[in-house]
């Protein structure tokens, strides 16, 4: 992933993968339904979900499905978490669901470029763009909070509540640069 990603996303991006359990939907999601929400993106039934600098993957990553997550991680990178979180919901509310969301457009553009042709480098901080001209997030970027917040370990534990106090079996290491 060197020459894609800054050393700083490679080196501090940590990646989980569970094992005989899944990411489930957040506790709120029973009220969105209430409220006439039928689209809402599946946590339990997509390959990964990225949290600030963690990944949370249901299967082993391939090359593509970690390209994917560390386009994200980058976003983050460049919004902060409350940033990323809000155009997240935004893009979800305005594009229709989960496939008209801005930033999961940019990351399977991103990925699909990579995928083509891997060993043709480009600068996913410069796509990406906040600040750097990139098109991808300029439609939503006013005054965006800046920088980096890190997430361990035992605060992605906190971030779905439902992983409290439960057992489960996962791995997580981190990546060799490549």
């Amino acid at each position: 992933m060197d020459g894609f990603f800054l050393p700083q996303v490679l080196d501090t991006t940590r990646l989980l993968v569970l094992n005989d359990t899944r990411v489930e939907n957040p506790h709120f999601y029973l009220l969105l339904l209430q409220m006439g929400f039928t689209n809402l993106p599946d946590f339990s039934s997509m390959a990964a979900v990225s949290f600030c600098n963690v990944v949370v993957s249901h299967q082993p990553f391939s090359d593509a499905l970690l390209f994917h997550e560390l386009v994200h991680v980058e976003q983050y990178r460049q919004l902060g978490i409350p940033r990323f979180a809000e155009l997240y919901v935004r893009g979800f509310l305005s594009g229709g669901g989960y496939d008209g969301i801005p930033l999961e457009i940019n990351a399977y553009d991103l990925g699909g470029r990579f995928e083509r042709n891997p060993k043709t480098r480009f600068s996913v901080r410069d796509e990406v763009g906040v600040g750097t001209g990139g098109e991808v997030l300029a439609w939503c970027m006013n005054n965006a909070a800046r920088g980096t917040y890190r997430v361990s370990h035992p605060d992605l534990l906190d971030v779905f509540g439902h992983f409290k106090n439960k057992r489960f079996s996962a791995r997580i290491w981190f990546p060799a640069r490549s």
